[in-house]
């Protein structure tokens, strides 16, 4: 391959590393979004980025690692989970949702959940990553229920509803979940959160309860 001959380049000083791989990731997530792992080329996402294709090479080796970077979730986010599901149960469902809405609006890990989750639309291997990241992390930072299957029907039916308002606002944009205040937001879904932690969901099931 012709990026392959070129010799390799240094690595410059560790600020302009960063920045320089920040700049990269920023464009790869764009483009693995737009068009999937096998409509994004290297020399795209470098013209994109303004820097050499072999620089993305020397960062990240090859495009399977850009895409596995890429869509990492950031530590910081995580880390935000693990505090909101250790709230106090009677001020859980508002504060999950408060989280979303504060990772959704942050200027490093908004833009990665949204090209995760896009870029999961045309990759099985972010889908699996996305499954992986929900099951332990939205899911299984939760100590609710009586035993673990009752705790696993709660935490996962608190995780769709997150992630359908965070699709719905922040990545289709659909009106008039997209305009809400973040308290409006709050009011309309947090009863509906609050309920998946303290209601008997056997008897609102036979009960046609949603």
């Amino acid at each position: 391959m012709k990026h392959m001959a070129r010799k390799p380049l240094p690595p410059g000083p560790r600020d302009e590393r960063g920045v320089l791989q920040a700049q990269i990731l920023q464009q790869a997530r764009q483009q693995f979004a737009a068009n999937g792992w096998a409509g994004t080329t290297i020399r795209a996402i470098a013209r994109a980025a303004d820097v050499d294709p072999a620089l993305v090479y020397h960062y990240f080796g090859s495009k399977d690692a850009l895409l596995d970077a890429a869509t990492n979730p950031p530590q910081r986010w995580l880390d935000s989970v693990v505090a909101a599901w250790a709230t106090p149960r009677a001020e859980l469902g508002e504060h999950l949702v408060r989280n979303v809405l504060a990772a959704w609006t942050d200027d490093e890990i908004g833009p990665v959940l949204r090209a995760t989750l896009l870029t999961a639309a045309h990759d099985e291997r972010v889908r699996e990553k996305v499954r992986l990241v929900v099951e332990r992390s939205l899911i299984g930072e939760s100590t609710l229920g009586t035993d673990e299957a009752d705790r696993l029907r709660r935490s996962g039916l608190i995780a769709s509803q997150l992630i359908g308002f965070a699709m719905l606002r922040y990545v289709w944009r659909i009106e008039p979940v997209a305009s809400m205040t973040e308290d409006e937001a709050v009011a309309a879904i947090g009863p509906t959160i609050q309920r998946y932690i303290d209601a008997d969901l056997a008897t609102a099931a036979h009960s046609g309860i949603g």
